[in-house]
């Protein structure tokens, strides 16, 4: 009997100990993107980008007075807010037709492969004003 009471009371310790790691989470910033991949970024960026949502990404390119809708401004803080890595380089690799959008954003998932997608949803992050 004692054995089983023992056995419980350790149990309810390792239970409680566990608990506590569980609550105890570090904050990880993720790094921060290298000089090289900012450039990288920006240069596929100017390339097939800077036509429709401008230098500074604020949707004034100028293709964008002929667009209806107008491209998104790109340095915008909700928009950056609400926005997730993957859900920028998703509209980037499968157009506006393929996350919902307008169908004026073409699809470069075929022209620009991944690591450089990559490059430049980091270039857009560094848009934000």
């Amino acid at each position: 009997m004692r054995a089983i009471v023992s056995l419980l009371i350790s149990l309810s310790f390792l239970g409680l100990s566990c608990r506590r790691a569980t609550r105890v989470a570090a904050v990880v910033k993720p790094p921060r993107p290298s000089a090289y991949e900012l450039q990288l970024g920006k240069d596929v960026y100017q390339r097939y980008c800077v036509g429709c949502h401008g230098d500074t990404g604020a949707g004034d390119g100028f293709n964008s007075f002929s667009l209806d809708p107008h491209p998104r401004d790109l340095g915008d803080p909700a928009f950056q807010k609400s926005k997730s890595n993957v859900d920028l380089s998703d509209a980037i690799r499968r157009g506006g037709a393929g996350v919902g959008l307008t169908s004026l954003m073409p699809p470069w998932g075929h022209t620009i492969d991944d690591r450089h997608i990559n490059a430049v949803v980091l270039y857009i992050r560094s848009l934000r004003r």
